[in-house]
């Protein structure tokens, strides 16, 4: 059983962005000036969190012990108007295939099918430093504003094999023997019920140039999507296949029906995702060298009696193998390509009843309000507009920051901050 546990295909991690560097507060100090003035320097941005696809990875296990990702703070900002260092971005790796969801809803963020780099979590604003808010009516201001917090966000990475088709079916009905006779992969074969612990990928070749992928799913049993056996964990890896090879033994060596188990697997199909009993199938009948023509003649009128194509074939002796791989590259002409799950995860945007905010002295005269839903309205407001900055003093009064500015003694005046923003407080 050692071979399953080297396969992890799904994980939950934390994201941790990294945080802005702060402002500096500093003045300029020069031989033969008198007041240099503020020169205190932005801090730099923190890093982000971005996934990239590494085609040498086929596992998620480097994330089954570490879960916490965390990037670089950005640099604080320095004299002479030194802008802090911006900090280098975490580039985390996985395989291609990694799906990406929110760990508290399950929505997707992003589906890496492809080689496109995608930022999960961004990194915080540096602060600014005091030569930010010198005017002049405040050319010695001694304070600085601290660096923005990176995004933070709990993830759950699930490896979907990117294939073009599957082959699905009971354990012990041949899949692995017909994966290995018609690709270079070479799975564990034996007389005994799941063999294959880990999904299969193997490329077939159809002539120069052409070809697809193909994936051999662990065998199913009844009550896979309920967890039951090892299907439950490997269903998802049939999500983006295109065509769907059921594989049938169609002998009834294990002591089966052929169209019981073809049924069952079907239904098993259903439960996990309704959109996978819709997807296009091929019935492969195997072991026909063991077989008679009565069984394979019945199983044939079944499942063309359903519409679908029946393909008698002994994996063991190559009987029918040979022409398998062209009737299924064929048929993939005529069917859309790998589906890519769209993104559906919104990050939250600040909640207007949740009016959290903290008020901070930076120095006698100077306030900053730490407040992201008051910094969302003023990002939609217009301060230059009577009515639209009625509304926001409003929000201010209803929130009751004012009533605590003045708590803390504000005064005529002072300067209040509210990220990017500075104003004047008057009564």
């Amino acid at each position: 059983m050692a071979a399953q546990t080297n396969f992890i295909d799904i994980a939950t991690i934390w994201l941790h962005a990294g945080k802005g560097g702060d402002g500096a507060v500093s003045f300029h100090r020069e031989k033969f000036v008198a007041a240099g003035g503020p020169d205190g320097g932005d801090g730099g941005r923190g890093g982000d969190i971005i996934f990239v696809v590494d085609d040498h990875l086929s596992t998620l296990m480097d994330f089954r012990y570490k879960r916490k990702y965390t990037a670089p703070e950005g640099g604080k900002g320095g004299a002479s108007l030194c802008h802090g260092k911006n900090a280098e971005n975490l580039i985390i790796k996985v395989p291609l295939g990694t799906v990406i969801k929110d760990a508290e809803s399950g929505l997707v963020i992003a589906d890496l099918s492809d080689h496109t780099p995608v930022t999960i979590a961004k990194g915080g604003r540096g602060g600014y430093g005091n030569a930010h808010f010198a005017t002049p009516t405040r050319q010695i201001p001694k304070f600085a504003k601290p660096g923005m917090p990176g995004e933070d966000i709990q993830v759950t990475l699930e490896l979907k094999l990117i294939a073009d088709v599957g082959l699905i079916g009971f354990p012990n009905v041949g899949k692995s023997t017909l994966i290995s006779t018609i690709s270079a992969a070479k799975p564990k074969i034996a007389n005994y019920h799941f063999t294959t612990l880990v999904p299969t990928l193997g490329v077939v070749s159809v002539g120069e140039g052409a070809g697809f992928v193909c994936a051999d799913i662990p065998g199913l049993i009844e009550g896979a999507s309920e967890g039951v056996g090892l299907g439950h964990d490997f269903l998802r890896h049939v999500e983006r296949c295109r065509l769907l090879l059921h594989v049938v033994d169609v002998s009834g060596s294990e002591c089966r029906e052929p169209v019981e188990d073809f049924e069952k697997i079907n239904e098993e199909l259903a439960k996990f995702s309704p959109e996978l009993a819709q997807r296009p199938q091929i019935v492969v009948g195997n072991k026909c060298d063991l077989a008679t023509e009565e069984q394979i003649e019945s199983f044939r009128s079944y499942v063309e009696g359903k519409g679908l194509t029946f393909v008698p074939i002994s994996a063991a002796t190559m009987q029918g193998v040979r022409e398998l791989p062209g009737l299924v590259y064929n048929r993939l002409k005529d069917i859309p390509p790998v589906p890519v799950f769209t993104p559906e995860y919104k990050k939250p945007e600040p909640k207007a009843n949740d009016r959290a905010y903290t008020i901070q002295r930076l120095e006698a005269h100077v306030w900053s309000i730490d407040a992201p839903w008051l910094e969302y309205i003023l990002a939609g407001s217009n301060v230059d507009d009577y009515e639209s900055l009625q509304y926001f003093q409003r929000q201010l009064d209803e929130s009751g920051i004012l009533t605590e500015l003045v708590e803390k003694g504000v005064q005529e005046n002072d300067t209040i901050l509210i990220g990017e923003y500075q104003f004047d407080y008057i009564f």
